[in-house]
């Protein structure tokens, strides 16, 4: 090729990943991570933390009953009483991840992203990378939805964005010292045993329903100079992801949390003779607990308050996985991001492994 042809070829090429660019990205990256969850987790639970140790008890109610015997009747009351102490509970967690989704698109590089969380055994697919980096962040399902989409769009294989999302709830360190104190240590072992599972086990399995989940990732031109991180460009990239997330996730979150809320009664019949159908009891707490949604660590009370009721511990123990891994509103957020056979695959797991619990529990 003539110098000249070689000179318009060269001239022509979009820009490769900046070195200092990429160092940039993560720099601001990791300051917004850990402002973000300082405000909404860390410094909160380790007061939280602080009191439980002191005290020896949580200081929390049933979102299931309200404090009482069993779920209010389905109604507009229900309804709304349910959501704002639900939202009370997780608006400032929600906003958080809505800043650190919107951090992820903006800041951080493409393909260091997902080189980074597509790490460890092959066989795995990656749900090692991305169970790994969850358990920091100590989110509930839904909170974690917005950075599990951003994660999907930024590339990131199946797996470990899967591992990434059961991850926060399930291997919450906080909540693991929680139900140390307040409940018996076998509930414990159960609930790392099964979170361990389904964070490091499952998802790879339930990725190869996704199509090509291990194939290695392209980019386009344009995506190759998106590694650069232009100030003014990540902060208009910045704005647009989070009115986009808060615009398109937001609403419908809103509505199905409310819904919920409504027809509790109708998902955890507690007041009738479920503690007699014996393994049925069972199943129908364990799909439920994978439906219904909580904020963090509020499986505890929800727990302690179906085993003061006389509910045995195999129904009950089911709850110990299937409230906190997934949820309605989680699975509908995330229906763009993830094929709907894997996330109906990742929900029949959840509600699998929640009956082994209840089982194992059942028999201690």
């Amino acid at each position: 090729m003539p110098p000249s042809e070689t000179g318009r070829s060269e001239a022509s090429a979009p820009p490769g990943p900046s070195a200092k660019g990429m160092l940039v990205g993560l720099a601001v990256f990791v300051v917004v991570l850990v402002i973000a969850l300082t405000w909404a987790k860390w410094l909160p639970y380790v007061h939280k933390t602080a009191g439980v140790l002191h005290t020896g008890k949580l200081d929390a109610t049933s979102s299931v009953t309200d404090g009482s015997a069993a779920p209010p009747a389905p109604s507009w009351h229900a309804a709304w009483s349910f959501g704002l102490a639900y939202f009370k509970s997780v608006w400032m967690a929600l906003l958080a991840a809505l800043v650190i989704a919107s951090a992820v698109e903006a800041f951080l590089p493409r393909q260091w992203l997902v080189r980074a969380l597509t790490s460890g055994p092959r066989r795995l697919g990656g749900s090692l990378a991305g169970g790994l980096l969850s358990m920091p962040s100590m989110m509930c399902t839904c909170c974690t939805a917005p950075v599990t989409a951003s994660l999907r769009r930024r590339g990131v294989p199946t797996s470990s964005a899967l591992a990434y999302w059961i991850g926060n709830p399930t291997l919450n360190p906080a909540v693991l010292v929680f139900m140390a104190v307040v409940l018996p240590l076998q509930w414990v072992g159960v609930r790392i045993v099964a979170g361990v599972l389904l964070v490091f086990v499952v998802p790879p399995l339930v990725a190869r329903l996704s199509p090509q989940p291990s194939a290695e990732p392209t980019w386009t031109a344009d995506e190759e100079a998106d590694t650069s991180v232009a100030p003014r460009e990540a902060l208009g990239r910045f704005a647009r992801t989070f009115g986009r997330l808060s615009l398109t996730l937001v609403p419908e979150y809103l509505v199905i949390v409310l819904g919920l809320g409504a027809v509790r009664a109708w998902m955890f019949p507690i007041s009738g003779h479920l503690a007699e159908w014996g393994v049925l009891a069972l199943v129908v707490l364990a799909v439920a607990g994978a439906l219904f949604v909580i904020p963090t660590a509020g499986e505890i009370p929800i727990i302690q308050g179906l085993l003061h009721a006389g509910m045995g511990a195999g129904p009950v123990g089911a709850l110990l996985v299937t409230l906190p891994a997934l949820s309605l509103p989680s699975l509908i957020m995330l229906r763009r991001s993830f094929p709907a056979r894997v996330l109906l695959a990742l929900l029949g797991a959840v509600v699998v492994v929640g009956i082994g619990t209840g089982l194992a529990l059942w028999t201690l």
